[in-house]
């Protein structure tokens, strides 16, 4: 069975399902980045805006920007609370509506995978942010299975669903962000791994807040009742529980930061 093409066109499911785990793994990530505060930044693929308000609550930026294709996302990321103060714009990562040297940062968070052209968007990402700036990334490894969803889009893979892949799949790798970021001549680089852990507080609970989103949803709507129920006890089954029930277990993501030469 050949599934649609992934859409985010609801801000509210895909935050229920993707929040939590963006919120987690975002937090190791400016850890990591240590910025100082008073930058003028730019969140490219800000989507629901979990990173954005991350960043405004945390880094104290002079200027914050986010940018998506998608209205349902923007609609949802500019009614939140902690983001007052940011600025959101829809459009395209490949062409980025600002001049250059515009910012002292530029992230994308768990969005390098979805540009088509991730060179195209990285030299977008080069042009707006100012010499010495940030330039800085991270992405699920799907490639080994780092993608928090995996485990449901295995069982459903038994079924005979295909899920749709990010068109740039291969852009979540290591050494293929370490590519990208070496020939936009950005110095500095590092790379690391990014393992943001969740807990639920039952099976019920993982299923609602994972089933409502990108390729999942779709599917399951496809599905006959009956199958859906055996997904449901495969998957109980794969899944990792303690004695009171409780799931927990940790996705992976590749991260990787450089600066723009001086």
């Amino acid at each position: 069975m050949a599934a649609p093409a992934i859409r985010f066109e609801d801000g509210a499911a895909y935050e229920r399902g993707m929040g939590g785990w963006s919120r987690i793994a975002g937090g190791i990530f400016l850890d990591w980045l240590a910025p100082r505060t008073g930058l003028r930044w730019v969140d490219v693929g800000c989507g629901t805006g979990a990173f954005t308000e991350l960043v405004m609550q945390r880094c104290a930026p002079a200027a914050l920007h986010g940018i998506d294709p998608s209205d349902a996302q923007l609609a949802f990321a500019r009614a939140r609370p902690g983001v007052r103060g940011a600025t959101f714009h829809q459009g395209d990562a490949m062409a980025l509506p600002f001049d250059d040297n515009s910012f002292d940062a530029a992230t994308m968070a768990l969005v390098i995978f979805f540009v088509p052209n991730p060179a195209k968007g990285l030299a977008e990402m080069v042009r707006t942010v100012a010499p010495g700036g940030t330039i800085a990334a991270y992405a699920w490894d799907m490639d080994s299975g780092g993608f928090p969803f995996a485990p449901i889009l295995a069982e459903l893979r038994a079924f005979g669903f295909v899920p749709p892949l990010p068109p740039s799949v291969d852009a979540s790798r290591k050494d293929a962000m370490h590519a990208l970021w070496t020939k936009a001549g950005l110095t500095e680089i590092e790379v690391r791994e990014i393992a943001p852990r969740r807990t639920f507080t039952d099976f019920d609970e993982f299923w609602t807040m994972s089933t409502g989103t990108g390729s999942v949803r779709p599917a399951l709507a496809a599905m006959a009742a009956g199958d859906i129920e055996r997904v449901k006890e495969k998957l109980r089954a794969r899944l990792p529980s303690d004695a009171d029930g409780r799931i927990g277990y940790a996705a992976r993501a590749n991260a990787i930061k450089g600066r723009v030469p001086i």
